[in-house]
């Protein structure tokens, strides 16, 4: 899939959002891609995750043993993209603060790509990455959806995305006039109360 075609997928679901909004970061864009959107049909989530299965496949990454997904954005794209691959997925989750493979176990040496809806910075990639090498696997690479920093996310690994889409952020106090003239608001699961 080209970027223009995965783009025309968060559309068609209404999760290419418009406005001003206040990223977990803090800083501001004027695009938010709303993911839940899109994963609320599971037609749309199988046409991303196959084409980024078959991408994964096409790297030469080689044999993969799991795919290992950050919960709780990570979960169905994870899910769905080790469908296609057909391979088991698992997730980590946050305990303390930091995120652990609480539910499942994985032998030293396992070979992981880690899948994520989204990467903005590559954080939540990072922690994962950290965690599942604290346990001896191999991590391969991240796999995502949606690269909106454009190839510049620090994975720590090698980043395969579906599409690339460089999406801008300010700061607060650094805001272009025509996104200033607009209220802000919060979108997303950390958003949420």
């Amino acid at each position: 899939m080209t970027r223009d075609e995965v783009l025309a997928v968060f559309r068609e679901a209404g999760a290419f959002l418009e406005g001003h909004f206040i990223l977990t970061s803090g800083l501001r864009s004027p695009v938010f891609l709303q993911k839940a959107r899109v994963f609320m049909y599971p037609d749309k989530t199988e046409k991303l995750c196959k084409a980024l299965a078959d991408k994964i496949r096409a790297s030469g990454l080689g044999q993969i043993d799991y795919i290992v997904s950050p919960a709780l954005g990570g979960l169905i794209p994870g899910y769905e993209t080790a469908r296609h691959l057909g391979v088991p997925a698992m997730w980590v989750e946050r305990e303390d603060g930091e995120f652990r493979l609480r539910r499942f176990e994985m032998p030293q040496g396992a070979r992981v790509i880690v899948v994520e809806d989204i990467v903005t910075t590559g954080l939540s990639s990072r922690e994962t990455v950290t965690s599942l090498k604290a346990l001896g696997a191999e991590v391969l690479g991240v796999a995502c959806l949606i690269d909106r920093s454009g190839g510049e996310a620090d994975a720590s690994v090698p980043v395969i995305a579906l599409a690339e889409y460089k999406v801008p952020a300010y700061e607060p106090d650094n805001l272009p006039p025509e996104l200033a003239a607009l209220p802000a608001v919060k979108p997303g699961s950390r958003g949420l109360s």
